[in-house]
């Protein structure tokens, strides 16, 4: 486990950033301390703006500050990024054609003790169906850093689902990583697992090990950005496994599952299994109870990965 949390790494990212681009600003509504974000405000105060809690005036400030030349990150809870400032961001940010990096952070059960009213699970949903929208969720530290330079340096607007706490790390210091082109971090012959974000990833990589053991050769791929997906890793894959599980700490209508779903569906029909959250609001519990609940775990993929295999054969 890295003991960096991520929030860390956001602030600390931002600040190089900074240093480096007079245009980077933070804007926060209200959780700047929540978010990590006040190292950034003690280096830069003119470049930190807070807008209180009013998440449709952050995507709107946001959006006049993208106008005037500057790079904006605006950060809050995921839900309110995503539910509550929808519209702001689709008129104001997206089909104005501007230069927006808006932050949902506490992605999917990661929200924990503060509930349904903040636990997203459509997030990443709602965000698919805005045009040309860069969609990512990092899955460590190291990939987190590297995909909020390449945010920063894509000219449009970015949606980046950010877990807070620590994660482990999976890539080492200095691996490189590209806007819509997904990561193999093992390959395999019988099963393909796709999986977004730090917690699923993580449990993907466990349902490996797990599958191993019982003979079963399974390729995992960290789909970091969800749009645009990286179609030809999947079809690659697709064609050499014959199967696809996909991992997410989301709904999985309309998230990392259904984006694989429609792409296949269309060039290549392959037998495909989904783990997420099917149907359901959010609820209070720890983290790993709410994983445990919402089957958001290793052997929840390796049981859906033989009921793919099953179809397979």
């Amino acid at each position: 486990m890295n003991q960096k949390e991520m929030r860390t790494v956001y602030a600390e990212t931002l600040i190089e950033l900074a240093h480096e681009d007079p245009r980077i600003m933070v804007l926060e509504a209200d959780l700047m301390r929540a978010h990590g974000t006040q190292i950034f405000k003690d280096v830069f105060p003119r470049r930190t703006v807070g807008v209180g809690v009013a998440e449709a005036n952050l995507v709107g400030v946001s959006a006049g500050l993208s106008v005037a030349g500057k790079i904006p990150f605006a950060a809050t809870f995921a839900t309110f990024a995503s539910r509550r400032a929808f519209d702001q961001f689709f008129i104001s940010a997206n089909y104005a054609g501007l230069n927006v990096k808006l932050v949902g952070t506490d992605p999917g059960v990661s929200a924990a003790f503060n509930g349904g009213t903040h636990m997203p699970f459509e997030d990443i949903g709602l965000m698919r169906m805005i045009p040309d929208l860069v969609i990512v969720e990092p899955a460590d530290p190291t990939s987190l850093k590297e995909i909020i330079r390449l945010c920063a340096a894509h000219q449009g607007n970015t949606y980046l689902r950010l877990h807070r706490k620590a994660l482990p790390q999976i890539y080492q210091a200095g691996e490189r990583f590209e806007l819509g082109k997904g990561k193999l971090l093992h390959d395999g012959g019988d099963v393909t697992l796709v999986a977004s974000g730090g917690l699923l990833v993580n449990e993907a990589l466990k349902a490996r090990e797990l599958l191993k053991s019982r003979g079963i050769s399974a390729a995992v791929i960290d789909m970091h950005t969800i749009k645009p997906l990286d179609e030809q890793l999947i079809l690659e894959y697709a064609e050499k496994t014959g199967a696809i599980v996909t991992a997410e700490n989301h709904q999985v209508a309309g998230g990392l599952g259904a984006a694989v779903s429609l792409f296949l569906s269309t060039r290549h029909p392959i037998p495909m299994e989904m783990v997420g959250i099917h149907d359901r609001f959010g609820q209070v519990g720890t983290q790993d109870w709410l994983m445990q609940h919402y089957k958001l775990t290793a052997d929840e993929i390796v049981r859906k990965a033989f009921l793919a295999l099953t179809r397979k054969h």
